[in-house]
């Protein structure tokens, strides 16, 4: 004589396992469509190496770290810088590379970034205050992934700057 496995039994059996594929693949699907590996060189923590920057105009920070974490299809940057001044501030953003603007925090410079990538490891930012442009910078990451380099020409806490930035990727 068989043994009767009931109908409701094998129904939620069957509707589970379902939902748990399901969950796995879309996971799955999410993370490798989210970002390419040239993206995920920016993730993480980058700390400003002012021996190896150039500050043509305006003055270079104490110190700056900047942190990238994937959000959707674009970033979540967290910027911390101590000025010249000694005066400390952090600044937010949450982005797509769709030359679209987004809200900037903690800035009285820049209320908004549009960001777009323009080459293999290459991104172009355009930072704007009440609809005007203050500033544009282009970020570049070495092939190895352990140098950031950002170009920036525009306004700080109202002086002009202009210099070229470069990170080191920390552990």
């Amino acid at each position: 004589m068989r043994a009767r496995i009931p109908r409701r039994f094998v129904t939620v059996f069957l509707g589970v396992a379902m939902a748990a594929w399901t969950a796995q693949a879309t996971q799955v699907t999410a993370q490798s469509s989210a970002s390419s590996d040239e993206d995920r060189l920016l993730l993480g923590t980058w700390k400003l190496n002012l021996s190896k920057s150039k500050y043509k105009a305006g003055p270079a920070p104490r110190e700056q770290t900047r942190t990238y974490e994937a959000q959707g299809d674009g970033v979540r940057a967290t910027i911390k810088t101590i000025f010249a001044s000694g005066r400390a501030a952090t600044v937010q953003y949450v982005a797509n590379y769709d030359s679209l603007e987004y809200p900037v925090t903690g800035s009285s410079d820049a209320d908004t970034i549009a960001l777009k990538k323009v080459a293999a490891r290459t991104a172009q930012a355009t930072l704007s205050h009440a609809g005007k442009v203050m500033a544009t910078a282009k970020r570049v990451i070495s092939e190895d992934g352990l140098t950031l380099t950002i170009a920036y020409q525009g306004e700080v806490q109202g002086d002009r700057v202009d210099y070229v930035a470069v990170y080191d990727k920390q552990p």
